[in-house]
């Protein structure tokens, strides 16, 4: 613990004289004074063991696992396999931390250049980076590749995840990127309006596919618009739907990124989750973080090495294309275990599942009077029902009969999921009872 107790006077007497200075008001003196703490911090005292395990206790308790839900949204229930859980919980994963000392990492700098594969085969675009932190921060830093000295304003689709937009936004403000939202039309990117929108300072749109209704957007005909006015096309992806749907190559787009979660991350209320990345040959050298590649040693074997681009992008302070220089390793780790699990087969058989599945249950619901869908586009495993003033009623009745329901849009909407997970007999019973709820 020697490495968070406070400095003792000695100390900083010691510092101050390293550093030239006679006091702390000196040495912290080129912060600016609205940004610095004024008083003490605004904390309770400290609680004994036995006091913290049982507040501890107490909000744990607030906690609800649902045997069974249809939501979505950005984060879903797939299933995974015992052996992600047990070969990422061995102590080598568990404990890793940078791979900077290749000598020390190859199993690490293996299992991530392993990875990169996997996602660059997943998304058929030419490279990919170590990782990022999750979806969202992915996508701003797309952005951020996109960018050239003339050009920095942004396209952004009005369809995409409302928490995947909130970050965006974020990035846009931070790093002085002009923006505008493509209106969207019968719950999709309205192409016309993409087209009207670009200009001589548009360096880029964003899209996702799948879009935040569900439904499946036409990346290529948006790609196809992008490339005729010399703009990239940043396509957000659902890694499972990449098993079966036109990937981001095929699609046209110059850099791809998604959530991760899907591939053999559990829910965990939120996170740790996983960001993806890769992009084409052109925009490779910009991609942000870390990137492992394969070489040979001295001695002529196999060996793996971070490589390409001066990783550490952060010693350039404001110069830096990115401040990213770390990733989640063991985030990573369990999405290689997952995906050389499943393989590729196997992966295209749990896209289909959820095809099904989401089909058979939008299928039982507008059997009922007085639901039906809202859109009619083509969708994967998710779409959106329309029921007047009834959602909170669906979800409460839902939710006492353990069942975690859609998420809930406004009074009139639900947002509905279904993985390969959900069975005939759960969405027959969730039909039953909205069924009776609207009866």
């Amino acid at each position: 613990m020697a490495d968070y107790l406070a400095a003792s006077t000695h100390e900083i007497k010691e510092m101050l004289e390293a550093t030239q200075h006679n006091t702390l008001e000196d040495l912290f003196a080129h912060i600016p004074l609205p940004a610095r703490l004024k008083g003490k911090l605004n904390l309770e005292d400290g609680l004994s063991e036995m006091e913290v395990l049982q507040k501890m206790s107490q909000i744990a308790n607030k906690n609800k696992v649902y045997p069974s839900l249809f939501r979505g949204a950005g984060a879903y229930r797939h299933y995974i396999p015992s052996i992600v859980n047990h070969l990422s919980s061995r102590s080598e994963y568990v404990t890793s931390y940078t791979p900077y000392q290749a000598e020390v990492a190859q199993g690490t700098l293996q299992t991530i250049f392993e990875f990169q594969t996997m996602i660059t085969r997943l998304t058929g675009l030419y490279a990919a980076n170590a990782s990022m932190y999750d979806g969202s921060n992915a996508a701003g830093e797309a952005l951020m590749m996109a960018q050239d000295r003339k050009r920095h304003r942004v396209l952004i689709s009005e369809t995409i995840n409302p928490g995947v937009m909130k970050v965006i936004l974020t990035y846009c403000y931070c790093f002085d990127m002009p923006y505008e939202i493509i209106p969207s039309k019968d719950g999709l990117t309205d192409i016309n309006s993409l087209e009207s929108l670009i200009d001589s300072e548009t360096s880029c749109v964003y899209v996702e596919q799948l879009n935040y209704h569900g439904l499946i957007e036409d990346v290529k005909a948006i790609s196809t618009i992008a490339k005729e006015h010399d703009i990239k096309t940043i396509m957000g992806a659902n890694p499972i739907a990449l098993a079966i749907l036109p990937n981001a190559a095929e699609c046209g787009a110059d850099i791809c990124v998604g959530e991760g979660q899907p591939l053999g991350l559990p829910l965990s209320y939120g996170g740790p989750y996983l960001g993806f990345m890769s992009a084409s040959q052109e925009m490779m050298r910009k991609l942000p973080g870390r990137i492992v590649g394969e070489t040979t040693d001295n001695k002529g074997q196999t060996s793996y090495v971070l490589t390409l681009q001066a990783r550490e992008q952060h010693i350039r302070r404001e110069k830096a294309s990115s401040s990213i220089c770390s990733n989640q390793s063991l985030m990573a780790v369990r999405a290689t275990i997952y995906l050389a699990t499943v393989g590729p087969q196997g992966l295209r058989e749990i896209a289909q599942r959820c095809v099904d599945h989401a089909h058979y249950l939008a299928n039982s619901l507008t059997q009922i009077d007085g639901l039906k869908l809202k859109y009619d586009g083509e969708f994967f495993h998710e779409f959106v029902t329309i029921t007047k003033d009834k959602s909170s009623m669906i979800l409460e009745s839902l939710e006492k009969e353990n069942i975690l329901g859609g998420l809930k849009l406004n009074d009139n909407e639900i947002l509905w999921c279904a993985t390969e997970v959900n069975t005939k007999d759960e969405m027959d019973k969730v039909a039953h009872i909205i069924r009776e709820v609207l009866s």
